[in-house]
Order: structure tokens, then C-alpha cells, then sequence
């Protein structure tokens, strides 16, 4: 699978995460030879768990059907750019790639705001490559956040501007 097709998996998983209406985020964890290991969406209210973003749910399963923590052979895509509790653990799992949609200026945390994914003091560092399916990823934020603004459900928070 290339980098579109994806991409596509973790839009169809932000897709969901829209539908359940959580903040849409979609991620997939694929292996070197192009074989899908896990894919996650958001799931932060429905488990009021703060921590339960599509990435950390997506290394989660990923590592329990590998059944090894460390995913050096593995790509990470999500449709929105890291944050810096996401890229932390990106990096302890030592996964090789980090590609994802759309970057996150209020949060990012593998170009935007932080790069902790390449940080020279660290151990590990990632490839990063961003703005795959950009805009289909951005289409389905701002879907979502105006939603949530007619319905009066948040106020200033949001991501890069989908607020």
C-alpha cells in the first residue's frame, strides 16, 4: 500500500471517530511490507480518558498483535499531525515513520508547535511526511468543529484553526 491508499484507512477511522462524536482522528499502523497491523480512532469522551487518542490507540493494538513494544519496521499514519504525548510515545516505540494529514500549530509535536519525533537529544528519530491527503483531512475537521459550534458544545478549544 502506498501512502494515499493509507491515509484513506485512517480517514475511514476518523470517519467513525466523527460519527461517535469524537474530535476526528484516524490512524493506522502499517508494517514495511505494506500489511495493515492496527487502526484507532479517537475515543476520549467514550472512555473519558484523556490519553485514548488514535495513536496511542493504534500502537496499543499494534504492539499487542506483534506482541514486542518496540515497532522499528512500522509507519504510523494519522490524519492530523501528533501531539507531543503521541510523538513520546512514537518515539518509545521506536516506530521508523510518522505520516499524517494535517498539521496541528495549537498542539503538533512532529514539525509544528515541538518536534519531538527529531530531536537530536533523543535516542530515536522518525521520517516524517506531512500533508498526505491534506485536504480531505482539514474538509472533515472543519465538519466537524462547525458542527460542534452550532451546537454550542465548544468554545475556544480546537485544533489549528477548526475551532
Amino acid at each position: 500500500m502506498n501512502d494515499k491508499e493509507c491515509m484513506r484507512l485512517a480517514l475511514e477511522e476518523a470517519r467513525r471517530a466523527y460519527r461517535e462524536d469524537e474530535i476526528p482522528i484516524g490512524a493506522v499502523l502499517v508494517s514495511e511490507d505494506g500489511t495493515l497491523i492496527s487502526a484507532a480512532h479517537n475515543k476520549i469522551e467514550q472512555l473519558t480518558d484523556a490519553t485514548a487518542h488514535a495513536e496511542i490507540l493504534a500502537l496499543r493494538k499494534g504492539s499487542e498483535k506483534l506482541k514486542r513494544r518496540r515497532l522499528s519496521d512500522c509507519t504510523l499514519y494519522s490524519t492530523v499531525e501528533p501531539c507531543a504525548m503521541c510523538a513520546g510515545a512514537l518515539m518509545l516505540c521506536r516506530v521508523k515513520r510518522i505520516v499524517y494529514g494535517i498539521p496541528d500549530s495549537k498542539f503538533g509535536a512532529a514539525e509544528s508547535l515541538f518536534n519531538v519525533v527529531n530531536n537530536p537529544a533523543l535516542n530515536h528519530q522518525a521520517e516524517v511526511t506531512a500533508g498526505v491527503l491534506e485536504d480531505e483531512c482539514r474538509a472533515l475537521m472543519k465538519k466537524f468543529f462547525n458542527k460542534r459550534r452550532s451546537q454550542s458544545k465548544i468554545g475556544d478549544g480546537g485544533i489549528d484553526g477548526f475551532d
